[in-house]
């Protein structure tokens, strides 16, 4: 917010008072970039005596741009003077010598064209420079706007006491989002109205992974209490609430946005392909939890099956096609294939030569995917019930998290996308500035939501086409590490879901035609 300008401001206020509101104007003392500051006195201390509503960092960021322009103006200017200099001297040569056409200034002739070339480079110059430095101004604005138009955020679910390793939604009615936490905990919430509705507190350990059954009500956990739990949960879902306008809520948390930030520094996800697609900077305690707790909903401590041949911490746990079996990844470098109705334990898939990361299985045929801090991931096919074959894939440099198509995240801060029928090679690759975590691509229009270490989430296009990156500031959006996303396209109101250390979990709509039309 603009702050009032200098004293000539204050008669203008007194002969005009109402327009005293509106008459506001930004008030930066320029000073020379080459003038010396006494030690310890910051950009953001020249503007201590004046009265600003500015938050400090805003400021500080402000007069850093600033700053640039003025100092790249300043050394053009230095240039030009020493190019006027040079042809100062080359004049006054040019006349010691008599080289000049008769009736004519010595300025002129072969002086003339070599003057003329450099000032031509010159003014190139400044154009160039003032164009990239002006664009690269206006385009942050652009961009994040555009970015804050298509992508909004609509609903927070904050309840647990810890991080959130992972979220999913359930697949048929009551729709309602799961979310698996550190806090020992996975909770349902009603995607509408962010009611907390159940808690699921069967676990001695971290929840590291929440899965749905695709026909009933059961709910798939992973824990680091070495087990994964099957449990049935009943639910109701209550009446939905007006939603507010997010986009004018968060207007000035998207302007302050719009400045660049200093950020720190892997997932897998099966796609099926359409039928005929740090610390934190607010001042929220250790022990905050924002809105409610979930101590008075409906609790589950029982379940239904407990899955335990495992020697290790159970990362992830998925359930294959059809609902009959279950697969789990654990750090004990085996992923185990399990017999719903018994419990039992059929296969234990091992290879990997280190710690399973993820687990993910393909929606329509009997394919599971294992990643592992190995720098592998490995495709096991079980369609064939008499041979499973399996494929390994090695194309990052770290560990991997997390596919017709695999997507493959990685610590290595890439992302690949691979075809099933040619995977000898990536079909793209995408490049980021941050480790990536648990990947979701969108089932209908085949966007990939990349989700980071640096508290960024970003959505990519198969081929590997930035589309967009969703809104972030300190008002909204993820404070810490995004742990994982998930989409989930019929809903109307969020459909895009995601999870953070931050411990709590987001509902973003994001306008798909809008998004897939500015590509």
């Amino acid at each position: 917010m603009p702050v009032e300008g200098g004293s000539g401001s204050g008669s203008a206020s007194a002969r005009h008072p109402k327009q005293k509101r509106k008459a506001h104007s930004l008030s930066i003392r320029r000073t020379n970039s080459t003038e010396e500051r006494p030690p310890g006195i910051h950009r953001g201390d020249m503007l201590d005596g004046q009265d600003s509503k500015l938050p400090m960092a805003l400021r500080n960021n402000l007069l850093d741009l600033f700053g640039q322009i003025e100092r790249e103006f300043e050394n053009l200017y230095i240039e030009n003077l020493e190019l006027r200099r040079e042809i100062d001297s080359l004049n006054e040569r040019l006349t010691g010598d008599g080289q000049t056409v008769d009736g004519a200034d010595p300025t002129k002739g072969a002086l003339k064209a070599k003057a003329s070339h450099s000032t031509s480079q010159l003014s190139q110059k400044l154009k160039t420079t003032y164009k990239a430095s002006t664009s690269k101004i206006v385009s942050s604005f652009k961009a994040t706007t555009g970015s804050r138009a298509l992508c909004q955020l609509q609903k927070e679910y904050a309840g647990h006491r810890d991080g959130i390793w992972d979220l999913s939604v359930t697949k048929t009615p009551p729709v309602v989002l799961g979310t698996a936490s550190a806090d020992h905990s996975a909770l349902l919430w009603s995607i509408e109205t962010g009611k907390c509705l159940l808690r699921y507190a069967g676990h001695a350990g971290s929840v590291n992974s929440i899965k749905f059954h695709p026909t009933e009500q059961m709910a798939l956990t992973a824990s680091g209490d070495q087990t994964a739990h099957i449990w049935r949960y009943m639910v109701q879902l209550p009446a939905p609430q007006p939603q507010p306008d997010t986009y004018l809520l968060y207007f000035l948390a998207g302007f302050i946005d719009c400045f660049p930030h200093e950020f720190p520094t892997s997932c897998f996800a099966l796609s099926q392909a359409p039928s005929e697609d740090d610390q934190d900077s607010s001042d929220r305690e250790e022990g905050e939890v924002d809105g409610e707790g979930p101590c008075e909903v409906p609790t589950v401590r029982v379940a239904t099956a407990t899955l335990k041949s495992h020697q290790g911490v159970v990362i992830a746990a998925d359930w294959l096609v059809g609902g009959k079996q279950v697969v789990t990844a654990s750090w004990d470098r085996a992923a185990n294939l399990y017999e719903v109705e018994t419990s039992e334990l059929v296969h234990s898939l091992t290879g990997h030569d280190q710690e399973l990361t993820h687990c993910c299985t393909h929606p329509t045929q009997r394919l599971v995917v294992t990643s592992s801090r190995d720098t592998t991931f490995r495709l096991w096919d079980f369609r064939d019930p008499s041979i499973h074959s399996v494929n390994v894939f090695q194309g990052h440099t770290d560990r991997v998290h997390s596919g017709d198509n695999v997507v493959s995240g990685s610590d290595d801060r890439t992302v690949k996308v691979w075809d099933l029928k040619n995977m000898r090679s990536p079909i793209a690759t995408i490049r980021t500035d941050s480790a990536i975590n648990r990947i979701s691509v969108s089932a209908n229009n085949r966007i990939i939501a990349l989700p980071h270490d640096n508290r960024q989430v970003r959505l990519f296009d198969m081929s590997g086409v930035r589309l967009a990156r969703l809104p972030r500031s300190n008002r909204m959006g993820h404070r810490r590490m995004v742990c994982c996303t998930a989409w989930h396209e019929e809903t109307q109101s969020c459909n895009l879901f995601t999870c953070g250390f931050d411990r709590q979990a987001i509902g973003w709509n994001i306008n798909i035609p809008a998004l897939l039309q500015e590509k």
